[in-house]
Formats: C-alpha cells, sequence, structure tokens
C-alpha cells in the first residue's frame, strides 16, 4: 500500500474532499462488520479510522482483523490508549493532545508506545489534536465527552479561536503532519465553520475535522470551511441508512 500520508498530500493538492469512517471497537460488534462495511464500501468513504476513547485490550485487534476481510481502503489506528495499537493496521494517527497540558497525552503515552510501534510496520503519523469545547454550554463549560474525561483535559473554548488558531500553528511548527480539530466523541455540535477557516488559514498542513457532524449538510460545510478530510462515527452508529446520503 502507498503511503497514507503522501496519499492525503496528495489529494489536498488536487482539492480532493476526503472522508474517514471512525470505528469504535467498544461500540461495533464484530458479526456485524460485514454488512456494516458493505455500506461503507459503497459510499465515498476514503479511510477507515479505528479507536476510542475507553477500549478493552485486544478488542481493537480483532476488530481491525475482521475490517481488513472486507475493505481494501486503509485502515488508520486513532487511539485513546496504547492497548489500541495493533500492527495490524496499516497506519496509526500519533496524537499528541497538544490543546491540553496533561504530560501523558502530549509525550507520556508515546514513550511507553514505542515499544509497540518500533517492532511493527505502521506508518506512524504525527498529529496535533486539539480538543474543543462540546455545546450546549453549562455551568462548567461545554458537555463532557469521553476524550475529556479520559485525558482530564479541558477542552478549548469555541469562543477563544484566536488561541485555537494559534495552538493549530504551534502544531505545525512542532513538525506535526495533520492538525485533527475534535468536537469529541458523542459531541451535539460539530465545530463551527469559521473556527474551521480561521484555522486553515493558519496551516500548511492537511486539517483533520471531526465529532458532532451527523448530517451530509454538516460534512459539506466543514469542506466548505476548508477541512481536508472529515470524520464520522456517532452518526453512522445510530443510524447506517445516512450511509445511502453518501452513495459514489
Amino acid at each position: 500500500m502507498n503511503s497514507i500520508y503522501q496519499n492525503i498530500i496528495a489529494e489536498k493538492a488536487k482539492a480532493e474532499k476526503l472522508l474517514a469512517v471512525l470505528i469504535d471497537p467498544d461500540k461495533m460488534k464484530v458479526e456485524h462488520m460485514s454488512n456494516f462495511m458493505s455500506k461503507v464500501n459503497q459510499s465515498i468513504a476514503t479511510h477507515i479510522f479505528v479507536g476510542g476513547s475507553e477500549v478493552d485490550e485486544g478488542l481493537t485487534e480483532t476488530l481491525v482483523i475482521e475490517i481488513k476481510k472486507h475493505t481494501n481502503l486503509p485502515v488508520v489506528l486513532f487511539p485513546g490508549d496504547i492497548v489500541q495499537i495493533t500492527d495490524k493496521a496499516d497506519g496509526i494517527l500519533f496524537l499528541s493532545l497538544i490543546s491540553g497540558r496533561n504530560p501523558d497525552y502530549l509525550i507520556g503515552k508515546h514513550v511507553e508506545a514505542v515499544s509497540r510501534l518500533k517492532h511493527s510496520n505502521l506508518e506512524v503519523i504525527p498529529t496535533g489534536y486539539i480538543l474543543i469545547e462540546n455545546l450546549p454550554a453549562v455551568k462548567h463549560g461545554g458537555k463532557e465527552t469521553a476524550v475529556q474525561r479520559v485525558s482530564e483535559t479541558k477542552p478549548i473554548p469555541r469562543k477563544k479561536v484566536q488561541t485555537i488558531k494559534d495552538t493549530a500553528k504551534a502544531g505545525e511548527l512542532l513538525g506535526m503532519k495533520f492538525i485533527y480539530l475534535e468536537a469529541g466523541s458523542g459531541a451535539t455540535h460539530p465545530i463551527e465553520a469559521g473556527i474551521i477557516s480561521e484555522v486553515k488559514q493558519q496551516l500548511n498542513i492537511p486539517l483533520i475535522v471531526g465529532g458532532g457532524i451527523r448530517t451530509k449538510a454538516d460534512m459539506e460545510s466543514a469542506y466548505k470551511a476548508g477541512a481536508d478530510l472529515v470524520v464520522i462515527g456517532t452518526a453512522f452508529e445510530a443510524d447506517e441508512t445516512f450511509f445511502d446520503e453518501l452513495i459514489k
């Protein structure tokens, strides 16, 4: 398989928009995978992301093996912890949670992961991961997402657009190959087009956007604002007929 990173760079250069279907091993049953992947293969999806905030050891590898039986799309790990690393996938987003200040998710988990990664053939793609406040607002900020709970970090408030922009640019300057704007698993609202657009203008590297995207209109809004790759997970888990709107 050609480099996942280089393929995304090439598609970005052609202004082609990409779509990743995010599959959470803790929510997807292996016995449902054949039918689910049939729908994925008929859609405009270009990548499969696999991962979740809280997944038991071994589940990810079992699911990836099953996914690979039913698709030729690149399978990329989107891990919440090192127990989700498996060399059965094609690549891994080596996520650094640059919006937070928990050292474990900035560098600590990465150090722990090295012993697993150095013996694998996974394509490792350094990715700056930025958690954006979910909505609607409550007393202590937006609704808490799984990422926020597990990482014990606070998301950046949506009104702090300059901080979001500066964080994204800092990630690029640190050498990240992708920037991933995330509203969080189970987010009730996608990231506003204005925020995506402002961040896009700062970057020379691909921009990934996910969280809260539940309709084709949400997806197209993210693309129009500048997302190079959109990630959709919960919407497909809740309603697989959503695939019918995304047929090739």
